[in-house]
Protein backbone atom coordinates (compact mmCIF):
# COMPACT_ATOMS: atom_id res chain seq x y z
CA UNK A 1 0.00 0.00 0.00
CA UNK A 2 1.25 3.69 -0.97
CA UNK A 3 2.18 5.59 1.69
CA UNK A 4 -0.09 7.99 2.72
CA UNK A 5 1.18 11.95 2.79
CA UNK A 6 -0.71 14.96 3.46
CA UNK A 7 -1.31 17.62 1.18
CA UNK A 8 1.17 19.92 3.10
CA UNK A 9 3.81 17.77 3.17
CA UNK A 10 3.56 16.91 -0.95
CA UNK A 11 3.39 20.24 -1.48
CA UNK A 12 6.25 21.42 0.57
CA UNK A 13 7.89 18.70 -1.00
CA UNK A 14 7.01 19.72 -4.81
CA UNK A 15 8.39 23.24 -3.90
CA UNK A 16 11.73 21.83 -2.47
CA UNK A 17 11.98 20.14 -5.65
CA UNK A 18 11.21 22.74 -8.08
CA UNK A 19 13.32 25.45 -6.47
CA UNK A 20 16.03 22.57 -6.23
CA UNK A 21 15.93 21.95 -9.95
CA UNK A 22 15.70 25.38 -10.76
CA UNK A 23 19.62 26.02 -9.12
CA UNK A 24 20.37 23.22 -10.56
CA UNK A 25 20.85 20.82 -7.22
CA UNK A 26 20.50 17.10 -7.61
CA UNK A 27 19.72 15.24 -10.42
CA UNK A 28 17.82 17.74 -12.84
CA UNK A 29 14.26 16.83 -14.12
CA UNK A 30 12.49 17.54 -17.21
CA UNK A 31 8.40 18.64 -16.82
CA UNK A 32 6.64 15.95 -19.29
CA UNK A 33 3.52 17.05 -21.38
CA UNK A 34 1.35 15.21 -23.56
CA UNK A 35 0.36 16.75 -26.95
CA UNK A 36 -1.47 15.66 -30.25
CA UNK A 37 -0.09 12.05 -31.40
CA UNK A 38 3.04 10.32 -32.73
CA UNK A 39 2.60 10.94 -36.24
CA UNK A 40 2.85 14.74 -35.54
CA UNK A 41 6.31 16.27 -35.71
CA UNK A 42 8.17 15.78 -32.34
CA UNK A 43 5.17 12.93 -31.13
CA UNK A 44 2.86 12.99 -28.35
CA UNK A 45 4.84 13.03 -25.57
CA UNK A 46 7.15 16.33 -24.73
CA UNK A 47 9.99 17.15 -21.91
CA UNK A 48 10.37 21.06 -21.09
CA UNK A 49 13.52 22.17 -19.04
CA UNK A 50 11.98 23.50 -15.81
CA UNK A 51 14.28 26.51 -16.18
CA UNK A 52 12.10 27.37 -19.35
CA UNK A 53 8.33 26.00 -18.58
CA UNK A 54 6.14 27.81 -16.40
CA UNK A 55 3.00 27.18 -14.67
CA UNK A 56 1.02 24.38 -15.25
CA UNK A 57 -2.78 25.29 -14.80
CA UNK A 58 -6.24 23.16 -14.90
CA UNK A 59 -8.06 24.78 -18.53
CA UNK A 60 -9.97 27.87 -17.34
CA UNK A 61 -13.08 29.39 -19.78
CA UNK A 62 -10.91 30.92 -22.75
CA UNK A 63 -12.45 34.08 -24.54
CA UNK A 64 -12.43 33.32 -28.53
CA UNK A 65 -10.36 36.03 -30.70
CA UNK A 66 -12.04 36.62 -33.88
CA UNK A 67 -10.00 36.81 -37.21
CA UNK A 68 -7.48 34.10 -35.80
CA UNK A 69 -5.95 30.90 -37.23
CA UNK A 70 -7.73 28.06 -36.05
CA UNK A 71 -5.17 26.78 -33.53
CA UNK A 72 -5.15 29.82 -31.73
CA UNK A 73 -7.52 28.39 -29.14
CA UNK A 74 -8.26 31.90 -27.37
CA UNK A 75 -7.60 34.54 -24.54
CA UNK A 76 -7.16 32.81 -20.80
CA UNK A 77 -7.75 34.96 -17.30
CA UNK A 78 -5.10 33.29 -15.30
CA UNK A 79 -5.25 35.59 -12.05
CA UNK A 80 -5.89 39.12 -13.89
CA UNK A 81 -3.01 38.44 -16.19
CA UNK A 82 -4.01 38.07 -20.16
CA UNK A 83 -2.41 35.08 -21.61
CA UNK A 84 -3.07 33.89 -25.94
CA UNK A 85 -3.29 30.22 -25.91
CA UNK A 86 -2.08 28.52 -28.85
CA UNK A 87 -3.42 24.83 -28.85
CA UNK A 88 -0.10 22.73 -29.13
CA UNK A 89 -1.33 20.00 -31.31
CA UNK A 90 -3.64 21.95 -33.93
CA UNK A 91 -0.67 24.56 -34.34
CA UNK A 92 1.35 21.18 -35.35
CA UNK A 93 -0.99 20.35 -37.71
CA UNK A 94 -2.95 17.57 -35.61
CA UNK A 95 -6.54 17.52 -34.54
CA UNK A 96 -7.83 19.76 -31.33
CA UNK A 97 -6.97 19.48 -28.15
CA UNK A 98 -10.15 18.22 -26.66
CA UNK A 99 -11.25 20.32 -23.69
CA UNK A 100 -11.91 17.91 -20.46
CA UNK A 101 -10.54 17.50 -17.08
CA UNK A 102 -7.37 16.68 -18.41
CA UNK A 103 -6.91 19.57 -20.57
CA UNK A 104 -4.19 21.74 -18.97
CA UNK A 105 -2.66 25.22 -20.11
CA UNK A 106 1.37 25.70 -19.36
CA UNK A 107 1.88 29.59 -18.69
CA UNK A 108 5.40 29.18 -21.18
CA UNK A 109 5.56 32.81 -22.26
CA UNK A 110 6.27 34.67 -18.67
CA UNK A 111 9.94 34.13 -18.04
CA UNK A 112 10.15 35.35 -21.65
CA UNK A 113 8.42 38.29 -21.79
CA UNK A 114 5.73 37.17 -23.46
CA UNK A 115 1.65 36.35 -22.28
CA UNK A 116 1.54 32.63 -24.05
CA UNK A 117 0.25 29.38 -23.20
CA UNK A 118 0.27 26.05 -24.19
CA UNK A 119 -2.98 24.04 -24.54
CA UNK A 120 -2.17 20.73 -24.17
CA UNK A 121 -4.00 17.20 -23.27
CA UNK A 122 -2.36 16.64 -20.05
CA UNK A 123 0.83 17.66 -17.65
CA UNK A 124 2.43 14.32 -16.84
CA UNK A 125 5.23 15.27 -14.23
CA UNK A 126 8.22 15.78 -13.09
CA UNK A 127 10.85 13.34 -15.35
CA UNK A 128 14.13 12.68 -14.09
CA UNK A 129 16.85 13.19 -16.83
CA UNK A 130 19.38 10.81 -15.64
CA UNK A 131 16.87 7.99 -16.27
CA UNK A 132 16.71 9.49 -20.15
CA UNK A 133 18.31 8.08 -23.12
CA UNK A 134 19.33 9.48 -25.91
CA UNK A 135 17.25 8.62 -29.08
CA UNK A 136 18.20 10.84 -32.09
CA UNK A 137 17.14 14.60 -33.14
CA UNK A 138 13.82 15.11 -34.16
CA UNK A 139 13.41 15.90 -37.68
CA UNK A 140 10.24 17.45 -39.32
CA UNK A 141 9.93 18.36 -43.12
CA UNK A 142 9.62 22.15 -43.45
CA UNK A 143 9.13 22.64 -47.28
CA UNK A 144 12.73 23.88 -47.81
CA UNK A 145 14.99 21.84 -50.41
CA UNK A 146 16.54 19.46 -47.34
CA UNK A 147 13.92 17.29 -46.10
CA UNK A 148 15.64 16.91 -42.90
CA UNK A 149 16.03 20.28 -41.49
CA UNK A 150 15.48 20.56 -38.03
CA UNK A 151 13.27 23.10 -36.81
CA UNK A 152 14.79 25.00 -33.90
CA UNK A 153 11.52 24.50 -31.41
CA UNK A 154 12.74 20.70 -31.89
CA UNK A 155 15.28 19.41 -29.32
CA UNK A 156 16.97 15.86 -28.79
CA UNK A 157 14.79 12.84 -28.60
CA UNK A 158 14.33 10.37 -25.46
CA UNK A 159 14.35 7.27 -24.57
CA UNK A 160 12.90 6.76 -20.95
CA UNK A 161 13.40 3.37 -18.75
CA UNK A 162 9.65 2.08 -20.33
CA UNK A 163 10.83 2.15 -23.98
CA UNK A 164 8.49 5.90 -24.38
CA UNK A 165 10.37 8.02 -26.60
CA UNK A 166 10.02 12.12 -25.68
CA UNK A 167 11.14 14.90 -27.74
CA UNK A 168 12.70 18.26 -26.16
CA UNK A 169 10.91 21.77 -26.86
CA UNK A 170 13.00 24.66 -26.60
CA UNK A 171 10.43 27.25 -25.65
CA UNK A 172 12.95 30.48 -26.23
CA UNK A 173 12.83 29.07 -29.86
CA UNK A 174 9.17 28.58 -30.14
CA UNK A 175 8.39 31.89 -28.78
CA UNK A 176 10.59 33.34 -31.24
CA UNK A 177 9.39 31.12 -34.96
CA UNK A 178 7.85 33.48 -37.14
CA UNK A 179 4.40 30.79 -37.60
CA UNK A 180 3.99 30.20 -33.83
CA UNK A 181 3.99 34.41 -33.12
CA UNK A 182 1.15 34.90 -36.26
CA UNK A 183 -2.14 34.07 -35.05
CA UNK A 184 -3.54 36.77 -37.82
CA UNK A 185 -5.64 35.35 -40.60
Amino acid sequence: MAKRISLREFQQGLSERLVSARRGEGAQALLGIESGSDDLPGGSHWLIDLADSGEVTPLPPLTPAPLTKPWFAGIANIRGVLYGVVDFSAWRGGAPTPINAQARLLLIGARHGVNSALLVRRALGLRPQMQMHAAGEAKVHTGSQDADETTAWLGGRFKDPQDQIWTQLRIPALLSDPSYLDIAL
